[in-house]
């Protein structure tokens, strides 16, 4: 019995020497957890990446070909059909395409609140081409005395190789995540190209047969042409490890050359902060 009051007696002593241990640990006082949810990260300064996006391009073509098309026909008896003032029927269109490209910029950080500079770059294909013909026949002899049979035939195309944007950042951060919204300009190397082919025909009589006189085509066409616009959208970093941080964005970009251009994409990158 004495021996048995004995072992539990050194048992009590040692279970509450290592409570008395434990207690100590930083990770039961608490003290460790509110480390975790009380970090900060420090986005100041100088960060570069690569990035790659997915996104979809608008074109609207209507109206893009009218200038050419009242060159063409400038003191031409088919101008009393009006054919300079057709709805050729060039509209918009839409088409998706990908990418790849980089970031740099440069963060300052005031407490939760971040402002930043920041060049981004995507080279990829974003563009369409639209096709469309009208043809009409007069209703009665023009001027010269014949009835003129008349189509015109309307292209138009856009191709977007490089897009860069120099935007301005504000940013909050939160833990290990910078949310952030963004604002600025948009340059673009375009390959555009425009061409209108006009066929006439003349007859005596409005039911023919109409013989086809010499067809008239203007083509209008600049490659690696500068484009210029406008670029907002938002995003999220998120720090890894260090000065390594990954990155989601959204982008839209608009173009106001000849052939009006938006282009939307999503992309997403991996940067490192020095």
């Amino acid at each position: 019995m004495r021996r048995f009051l004995l072992a539990a007696m050194m048992f009590g002593a040692v279970t509450g020497a290592r409570a008395a241990d434990l207690s100590d640990l930083p990770i039961l006082r608490g003290s460790y957890t509110d480390g975790l949810t009380s970090s900060k990260v420090n986005w100041q300064g100088f960060y570069i990446g690569g990035q790659g996006g997915y996104g979809s391009s608008d074109e609207n073509f209507a109206g893009s070909n009218a200038n050419m098309l009242a060159a063409l026909l400038d003191h031409n008896v088919i101008q009393e059909m009006q054919v300079s003032q057709w709805n050729l029927g060039l509209a918009k269109q839409s088409a998706r395409s990908s990418g790849y490209g980089g970031f740099t910029g440069y963060n300052w950080q005031w407490d939760d609140v971040v402002i930043g500079l920041e060049g981004s770059y995507l080279h990829g294909t974003f563009g369409g081409t639209n096709h469309a013909t009208k043809a009409l026949v007069s209703g009665s002899a023009l001027s010269d005395g014949f009835f003129h049979s008349v189509a015109v035939d309307s292209s138009a195309s856009i191709s977007v190789s490089d897009m860069a944007t120099l935007r301005a950042r504000a940013a909050y951060a939160w833990g290990c995540f910078l949310p952030y919204l963004f604002g600025g300009v948009a340059l673009g190397n375009a390959d555009i190209s425009h061409s209108v082919t006009v066929h006439d025909a003349v007859s005596r009589t409005i039911s023919g047969p109409f013989t086809a006189l010499a067809t008239l085509n203007a083509t209008d066409a600049v490659h690696n042409h500068l484009v210029y616009g406008y670029s907002a959208g938002l995003g999220v970093d998120v720090n890894v490890i260090g000065g390594l941080f990954m990155r989601a964005e959204w982008e839209y970009v608009r173009f106001t050359s000849s052939v009006d251009t938006s282009v939307n994409t999503v992309r997403a990158g991996l940067g490192y902060r020095f």
